[in-house]
Parts: C-alpha cells; sequence; structure tokens
C-alpha cells in the first residue's frame, strides 16, 4: 500500500501538495503555515526520510543565493517603509494621480516596479497601489490582483529578467527578436487586465495628502530610489560581473541599501521614525514565508531518493501519456511554472525538452512559434502558481486570501493564454 501511494504519478503529488497550501490558507488563515504544510507533503511522499528533508531545507536556507535574496526582500521593505515614512511614497502617488485617473495610476505604479526583476518585488508596490485609494474604498482583493498582475506585465520580453535571458539561451534566439517576438504577449496582459481588473477599480481620483513637496517636485526627481537601485543593477552587472558570479542578487542589494542611504540624506528620518519601521511585524512574515517558499522550490528542483530529478520524471509521465507534442509544448511549460512559481525554474525546468521536441535544426518560424508558445503558457503558469513569491507578499500586505486572489487573475490569464496560442499559430504562417 506504501509503494503504491510512492508510485503515485508527479503530477499528483505537485498538485496535491499545492492544493493543500490554499485549502491550509483559507482554513488558517496563515501563508506561512500553508507553505509548510504544502512542502511537508510533497516532501514526504516524494519519499524522503526526515533526515533527507533536514539536509534539503538547510542546503536550501544556507545557500548564498538564497541568504542574499531575504537580504533583498528585508531591505526592499525597509526602502519602502521609509518611503512611506518621509513621505516620498505619498507624493509620488500624488504626482502620478494627478496626471492620471485613478485605476491607471494603480496599474502605472506596479508596472513601474516592474522594470527591476527584484525578487518578492510586489511588496515593494503594494504600498504604492494602495495609497491610490486613502479612502479604502476599493476591495483589497482587486487591489493584490491589480498589484500582482501589472507587476509582471514586462516579464515576456525584458531583457534584465533572469528567465528572460534564460530562455534567450536556449531557443538561441537573438536578443531583439525574441523581445520582438514577445512584446505583443505584454499588449495582450495589459488589455486583459484592463477589461476584467482595472475596470472594476472606478477612474476617481483619490484625495491624496503630499507633504508639501509634492507640488514642486518632478516625477523623475520622486522616482529617483527607484531609478538608483534599477541603474545600480544594470552598472555594477556589467562592469563588476563578479559581483553577479558571486550571486545574483548581490548588485540588486547594493542598489537598494545605496537607495535607503541617499533617501536619508535626502529626507531624513529620525530616531523613533526608524524605530517604527523595524517594529512591523512584516519584516519576520515576509522573511520566513520567502525562505520557505524556496525550501519548497528545492524539492520541487531537486532529485528524489532513487537520484531522478522530480521535474524530468514528470516530462517523462507526460511524454509517457500519448499527449501530442504541439499539447506537449503548452502542458509542460505550464506545469513546470505552477510547479516552481518562478520563471527562471520554469524555463530551466522545460525549455530543454521543448526545444528537444522540435528537432535540431529547426527553422526560424518554427523556433519562433515553439518559444512563443511554450514562454507565454510558462509565465501564466507561474503567475497562476500558490507559491509565487509576489502573490504571497501581496496577499500578505493586504490580508486576503491565497485562492480568492488567485481565482481573479484567471481571465486575464486565459486572454494571454489565447494570445500566445495565436500569435503562435500566426508565425508559423507569417515568418
Amino acid at each position: 500500500m506504501i509503494e503504491l501511494l510512492y508510485d503515485t504519478p508527479s503530477l499528483i503529488k505537485i498538485l496535491v501538495s499545492l492544493a493543500a497550501i490554499i485549502i491550509t490558507n483559507k482554513l488558517v488563515k496563515n501563508q506561512i503555515i500553508g507553505v509548510f504544510i504544502g512542502t511537508l507533503i510533497l516532501s514526504t511522499w516524494s519519499g524522503h526520510s526526515l533526515g533527507g528533508i533536514s539536509s534539503i531545507a538547510w542546503e536550501r536556507f544556507s545557500n548564498i543565493d538564497n541568504i542574499f535574496l531575504l537580504i533583498v526582500v528585508f531591505t526592499i521593505i525597509v526602502l519602502s517603509s521609509q518611503m512611506k515614512e518621509s513621505g516620498m511614497m505619498d507624493d509620488l502617488v500624488g504626482s502620478i494621480t494627478n496626471r492620471l485617473s485613478q485605476n491607471k495610476a494603480m496599474a502605472v505604479l506596479p508596472a513601474v516596479i516592474g522594470l527591476l526583476p527584484m525578487p518578492g518585488g510586489a511588496v515593494f508596490s503594494a504600498p504604492l497601489v494602495d495609497s491610490c485609494d486613502p479612502e479604502d474604498s476599493i476591495d483589497p482583493l482587486l487591489k493584490t490582483r491589480i498589484n500582482y498582475w501589472f507587476r509582471h506585465v514586462w516579464e515576456y520580453w525584458w531583457p534584465l529578467y533572469p528567465g528572460v535571458l534564460l530562455a534567450i539561451e536556449i531557443s538561441g534566439l537573438p536578443v531583439p527578436t525574441f523581445m520582438l517576438l514577445l512584446f505583443p504577449i505584454t499588449l495582450a496582459s495589459i488589455a486583459g487586465a484592463w477589461f476584467f481588473l482595472l475596470r472594476k477599480a472606478g477612474k476617481g481620483r483619490p484625495v491624496v495628502k503630499p507633504s508639501g513637496n509634492e507640488k514642486r517636485a518632478h516625477i523623475v526627481f520622486l522616482l529617483s530610489p527607484i531609478i538608483i537601485v534599477m541603474g545600480s543593477y544594470a552598472v555594477l552587472g556589467s562592469l563588476i560581473p563578479a559581483l553577479s558570479e558571486f550571486t545574483r542578487y548581490l548588485p540588486i542589494a547594493i542598489g537598494i541599501l545605496l537607495s535607503i542611504i541617499y533617501l536619508q540624506i535626502l529626507r531624513p528620518l529620525n530616531a523613533s521614525s526608524w524605530k517604527k519601521i523595524f517594529k512591523s511585524r512584516i519584516f519576520v512574515n515576509m522573511v520566513v514565508l520567502v525562505a520557505l517558499i524556496r525550501i519548497y522550490g528545492a524539492f520541487i528542483e531537486g532529485r528524489l531518493p532513487d537520484g531522478t530529478l522530480l521535474m524530468e520524471a514528470l516530462r517523462g509521465e507526460l511524454a509517457a501519456a500519448g499527449i501530442p507534442a504541439y499539447l506537449l509544448i503548452m502542458v509542460i511549460p505550464f506545469v513546470c511554472g505552477i510547479s516552481t512559481g518562478i520563471a527562471i525554474g520554469t524555463v530551466g525546468a522545460a525549455f530543454p525538452i521543448v526545444i528537444s521536441l522540435i528537432g535540431p535544426n529547426p527553422d526560424f518560424a518554427l523556433l519562433a512559434s515553439t518559444t512563443t508558445l511554450a514562454y507565454s503558457f510558462g509565465h501564466v503558469g507561474q503567475l497562476l502558481s500558490p507559491v509565487h513569491v509576489c502573490i504571497l507578499v501581496s496577499n500578505e500586505y493586504f490580508n486576503v486570501g491565497l485562492g480568492k486572489s488567485l481565482l481573479g487573475i484567471i481571465k486575464p490569464a486565459i486572454v494571454v493564454l489565447a494570445a500566445g496560442f495565436l500569435l503562435s499559430r500566426l508565425y508559423t504562417i507569417l515568418l
């Protein structure tokens, strides 16, 4: 009986663990407990011993990349709280909402943050979105969905994202070509979100109370803390590649730290304001949540007790089921996306098998079509994943349920899937 249980297909194990995260979160209203239960189910059902589970969890937690990821998440919260306390955030929101309607401002702010591929960046944009609704007239669930969705509208083609770079490398497409092929998916993503999300937010202008500097402050000046982070990330990553070789999160961590120092010089906070910032429970909650998500990811990305990679077992099961190659190009990235909740993990797990399905030396039309289809389905899969860091931290900020948050983005997700499918067919015909 136990052997039969362990022989359950990998897809079932993954889906049950993800369902457990959603159900536990709904029952106990605690995302940390939900992810912990899901991780425990996946790891034990996959056949790992208690010692093996502890070893894998510690190896992931103590990994230098993971440590710097947690540092980045921590410093993001510091910077966003600092911007709020100093009045910079209210001034920025006021400057944008003076030019845009309420719903457009709620979309533009997370989209601006989305140009920077910071892990858990939705926790930075969440206060900005919330500031667009000072009267709390908009459902927190809707604000969560808008924040989460628009935070990721560029991730289909923007080359600062590691997932995009890995897809370019594996597909062999030139960078400009990949960007042109996938850019229309961003337009579809925005259109779907406008129709199903933004229209519900209304068009009114929020009454923002600026700190007194907003009227004379230029929007570029108000965006300067974010620009410093983006500029530092780009410059340090290019000029000092050894930083990224040490850990890919080091350039962005340095950029955030520089921005914190810059903002303290520009708009200094006193000791009581800093004490208020660091007393917030959000620091511990967010860091623990992200750490648990990465440990869950270690069991998804890692090897089973018999030495087989879980993702390899999953791909083999799907191929053995007799699913046509064209469907596999959609299904494999989607399942990998919903399992890993991270673009680079999705691409790393799915793209090698997807590209191998079209054979050696495919013509350009076939390669372009396959890449577009696979990436769009993989990206939507990770957006719908209950272990995506951004949906979890956004939910934590707005204090809303995980299941309802994900249900609310299914309709715009379908728009993106349809656009990816149609573009893929179009590229096959025209290229």
